[in-house]
């Protein structure tokens, strides 16, 4: 004879839901099971892809941002470098990787130029694959000539460029100062011949040797070569002049205020990331971009800081890839 004592009703109801629940966790995905458990996220490191070369701009940005998150929300990101396929390697990686946090891309200008340059061709698309996540800062063009050319402010160039066929140096193809020039001789009417580069620094080198008339660079590139003298400053693509080169006119003081651009930086993550992770992550980095160290150190690499959060970046990006879209199509801007 059994001498087991019958079950409580409502012990057994509550052995019933600890097994659904279970049964509902177990059904969940990784990312899923991950956000659940909110503190402990993240509990391993955090890829952040910055698909260009070590040791340019983005780059580094992308490295100082990583390392004050290390330092102030003790998150362990690491910076891992795809370039390739004019910035869209990198991008297609993080576009297919789990929604989950765990994995970060760095994008600038050239992407939002991308959406409409590769338009099906990326093996993703910016808009649909991927959701901003928080806006660090830009970078302007600085138009520059050889110190010894005639060439002394935008007017002369247009006098010159109205003249003669002038050769108009950039860093290639599809590129920010590629697109700054094809903006420059669609608001001018006129027309330079375009020489693409492999990388700004060639281009400046034929500058400075005599063999170009003209560059539109990224203007850290071409900072150091008109401080030593080698280069001239004709004007810089911002709203406001530069600390470094106080003598230097805007674009609007030059008489183009539509010539405005801004070679941005920014942080996306997957598509379908839980809203609520992408929040924390953008109030993370703009907390980190108002720091005045941060902001300082941005400005010595010739950054202009613009912390945005989520929503704020993907207004603002939306707008860039509309802007340049316009552009690219009416200049008839085409990549090999």
């Amino acid at each position: 004879m059994s001498h087991e004592q019958p079950q409580h009703p409502l012990s057994a109801r509550r052995r019933v839901l600890a097994a659904l629940g279970a049964a509902g966790a177990c059904a969940l995905a990784p990312w899923q099971r991950a956000l659940a458990k909110k503190s402990a996220w993240p509990d391993r490191p955090i890829n952040y892809v910055v698909p260009f070369p070590p040791g340019g701009l983005t780059d580094v940005a992308a490295r100082q941002v990583g390392k004050a998150l290390g330092d102030a929300e003790r998150w362990n990101v690491v910076v891992e470098n795809k370039p390739g396929g004019s910035a869209n390697i990198g991008a297609a990686h993080v576009s297919h990787a789990a929604p989950d946090g765990y994995t970060w891309l760095a994008i600038t200008l050239s992407h939002a130029a991308n959406a409409t340059l590769f338009t099906g061709k990326a093996g993703y698309d910016l808009l649909r694959d991927l959701t901003p996540v928080a806006g660090l800062a830009s970078s302007p063009i600085m138009v520059v000539v050889n110190a010894k050319s005639g060439i002394r402010s935008m007017e002369d160039l247009a006098r010159a460029a109205r003249a003669k066929s002038l050769s108009a140096g950039s860093s290639g193809n599809g590129t920010p100062p590629h697109l700054t020039l094809a903006l420059y001789q669609k608001l001018t009417g006129l027309k330079l011949m375009h020489v693409p580069y492999k990388g700004g620094a060639p281009s400046l080198t034929d500058l400075i040797g005599g063999h170009l008339d003209v560059v539109f660079s990224n203007y850290p590139e071409s900072l150091a070569h008109v401080k030593s003298g080698a280069l001239r400053a004709l004007a810089i693509t911002t709203r406001e002049r530069s600390a470094d080169l106080p003598d230097v006119p805007t674009v609007a003081q030059a008489g183009l205020p539509d010539l405005i651009v801004e070679n941005f930086t920014g942080v996306m993550m997957p598509a379908r990331t839980p809203p609520e992770l992408v929040e924390r992550v953008g109030d993370a980095i703009v907390r980190q971009l108002r720091q005045p160290a941060m902001q300082q150190s941005l400005r010595q690499l010739g950054f202009v800081p613009q912390p945005r959060g989520p929503g704020e970046f993907a207004a603002y990006l939306k707008s860039e890839v509309d802007r340049w879209s316009r552009i690219i199509r009416e200049a008839n801007i085409q990549v090999a």
